[in-house]
């Protein structure tokens, strides 16, 4: 065992031992980490920013002292005086390894930044938005009717717009006179209209009539990646989204990991809560530049997020949510200022966050059941959330129950040795020859096949950096169609496959997709563990749908929606003969886009929507995975590949599944079974 220090990067959990005295910048590069360089490390570009962590990460065995990186040195104070440096960051090439280390490379600090996948999805919604524009005359003061020019202004909302009670804040008061009288007592504001929680309340004032509008913001906080919508609040267009990595990664990838960092750290929770509040900032002020319009126009927001985001966000140790019976301190709307959060948007912008469900159901189910309306549909229907905690439901007009499944991050690129994230050059889509055992594949960027005409000019760019979600899906799926992994999840030695793709390495084998490195690029394999672990999240993903149907007492459902970010970019063949999602007809397996964000879009543009969700939430039944008997057994039985006991009758009249089982030494693997037809 090394007695060097021991270098963990994230999110691309990326290991290794350096000596002593290694600066950061050098040991990203041995390990072949996406960290951003221009200069070669003189301390000048400033591309190679980190964020070291400090404490108890008992996900990767390790706890981090502060001073496991060298001190802070005057070239970093230099850059900070000079252009800022965000606290905490630290520049990679001046910071060098003194003990055991976990550091996370930031998302502008990567390469090859992350594409985030989270898209407003074409809707059609109803606009009835919480913030609308009042365009007014307000009485001049008189002498004979000494009334202040707020109650007037009131007066004149109740009097031309039937609005009674409202309210103003302090700032309202301190910037309203002169704007009164260089508008000449005619006024354009804007008014949260508020509910039966809430008066409605002014927001803004304009002088004159304001040709402009207002805005609002959708926003879909996940465990990886927090996506938002920026929405003009009197068409309902998107008029820009973006998104980031979840800053929080670097305290645990999954939230068992964060709920536990916070239990093992003390003020871990605030220290997840703040980081989480700035990337948020850091996310509205890119999405404002995107759109080009001044971020303090931003009056409205709408968050959805699963239960120990929506804690941690609120600023609420998520302690409770990391043992039995999963207690939330809420699980009813909440309805707060944005500087209740320290969301530096309008001063006094108002944020709405979607009910709970119950236990680790969350905000962001909640508002998948507002976009998907299980509850108004005649046929029986599962709708799967697909990310690191997966959300199900499953319903129809009769009832809908509900549960998650803490599938991990293997379905994101993460744990899978030549896993990544979403970006260019990752592999997204893959097909293997069944008698060649030779794959083809496509690559983020790029829409030509790694056998057509073209392929090595088109990814000139981007290279073959790894493979993503999707493409890991996809990869384990044509394995397993291909007769080159088993039914128990096993590839096979090069005399059982038919391949010498397939190598020794270690006691298992590996599969070889692409070598690149006579080129000076990675080479990419799929190893035993990789299948591992696919096999575990797809297991716990399809037994959270089948414990589901198990109350139902039912063995198909009639549709299945696949929601999520990467949802969409899942080949329904793939995910049935992974064993994802439950036997159903291809054509019954449809896509939802982002789901949650959709239901966050609803619930911003029409304020009925809100009450709406609110009464559906309360009829949900959410089933506990966690204390129901048959989930082991059904994880169990779905750990392979589909599975060993659900016979998925509509998968096996599409595709002939090799029988081969490597471990019993069977050589008949190349010549078990082929195709009947390919769709997907």
């Amino acid at each position: 065992m090394s007695n060097e220090p021991l270098v963990i990067f994230t999110p691309s959990g990326k290991r290794g031992n350096f000596p002593v005295g290694t600066p950061i910048l050098t040991a990203a590069r041995q390990l072949g980490v996406d960290l951003d360089s221009v200069c070669g490390g003189r301390g000048i570009c400033s591309k190679c920013q980190i964020t070291p962590g400090v404490g108890e990460f008992s996900k990767h065995g390790v706890t981090v002292a502060p001073d496991a990186l060298s001190e802070w040195n005057k070239v970093e104070q230099r850059y900070k005086d000079k252009r800022g440096l965000i606290d905490g960051r630290r520049l990679g090439c001046q910071a060098t390894v003194q003990g055991d280390v976990v550091v996370d490379v930031p998302p502008e600090s990567q390469v090859h930044k992350q594409v985030v996948r989270k898209g407003a999805e074409a809707r059609d919604i109803v606009m009835n938005p919480t913030v609308k524009l009042y365009y007014i005359d307000v009485l001049e003061p008189d002498m004979h009717d000494p009334s202040g020019d707020l109650e007037r202004l009131r007066d004149a909302l109740k009097d031309q717009w039937g609005l009674e009670n409202v309210h103003a804040d302090l700032h309202i008061l301190q910037e309203m006179q002169p704007i009164l009288r260089k508008g000449g007592w005619k006024v354009t504001v804007a008014v949260h209209l508020g509910d039966e929680e809430n008066a409605p309340r002014i927001m803004h004032i304009w002088p004159g009539y304001y040709e402009e509008t207002v805005y609002g913001l959708a926003v879909d906080l996940g465990s990886t990646t927090i996506a938002a919508h920026l929405c003009d609040l009197q068409t309902g267009d998107v008029v820009a989204s973006s998104g980031i990595m979840n800053p929080q990664i670097r305290f645990g990838e999954d939230l068992m990991s964060r709920v536990s960092y916070s239990m093992m750290n003390a003020g871990g929770a605030q220290e997840m809560t703040d980081a989480v509040r700035e990337g948020m900032n850091a996310l509205f002020v890119q999405i404002a530049i995107e759109a080009g319009i001044d971020k303090a126009l931003i009056v409205d927001a709408v968050f959805v997020c699963n239960p120990v985001m929506h804690h941690l966000l609120l600023g609420i140790d998520p302690f409770e949510l990391g043992q039995a019976p999963f207690a939330l301190a809420t699980s009813n709307a909440m309805r707060l200022r944005a500087d209740d959060l320290d969301l530096s948007i309008h001063p006094s912008a108002r944020v709405y966050l979607l009910p709970c469900i119950a236990g680790h159901v969350g905000a962001d189910a909640a508002a998948v059941a507002l976009a998907e309306a299980p509850d108004k549909s005649e046929e029986l229907v599962l709708v799967v959330d697909v990310g690191t905690n997966a959300e199900i439901l499953l319903g129809n007009t009769e009832k809908v129950l509900a549960c998650s499944s803490p599938t991990g991050p293997a379905f994101e690129g993460a744990q899978i040795s030549s896993g990544q994230r979403a970006a260019p050059g990752a592999i997204e889509r893959v097909e293997i020859d069944p008698v060649t055992k030779e794959p083809r594949f496509r690559v983020i960027g790029s829409e030509i096949w790694s056998d057509e005409d073209g392929f090595d000019e088109a990814i000139a760019t981007t290279g073959i950096t790894g493979i993503c979600g999707s493409g890991i899906i996809e990869m384990v799926a044509e394995m397993r169609l291909a007769g080159i992994v088993d039914a128990p999840g096993l590839i096979g030695a090069p005399e059982q496959t038919g391949t010498t793709r397939c190598f020794q390495d270690g006691r298992t084998y590996s599969y070889l997709v692409w070598d690149g490195s006579a080129e000076g690029g990675p080479k990419i394999t799929v190893t035993n563990r990789d299948i591992r672990e696919i096999q575990m999240a797809k297991a716990a993903l399809y037994s959270g749908a089948r414990l589901l149907m198990d109350k139902f007492d039912v063995d198909q459902v009639d549709r299945v929606v696949l929601a999520g970010a990467f949802g969409a970019h899942i080949s329904p063949l793939h995910a049935m003969v992974l064993g994802m999602i439950p036997d159903a007809k291809l054509d019954a397996v449809t896509s939802a886009g982002n789901a949650a964000g959709t239901g966050a879009r609803i619930a911003l543009l029409n304020r009925e929507a809100r009450g709406e969700i609110e009464a559906t939430v309360r009829r949900i039944h959410k089933i506990e995975t966690a204390i129901e008997p048959r989930f082991q057994e059904h994880f169990v039985n779905a750990s392979a590949i589909p599975n060993s006991v659900d016979p998925f009758p509509i998968l096996n009249s599409l595709v002939d599944l090799p029988q081969a089982t490597f471990n019993t030494g069977s050589r008949d693997a190349n010549s078990e079974g082929r195709r009947k037809r390919r769709r997907g």
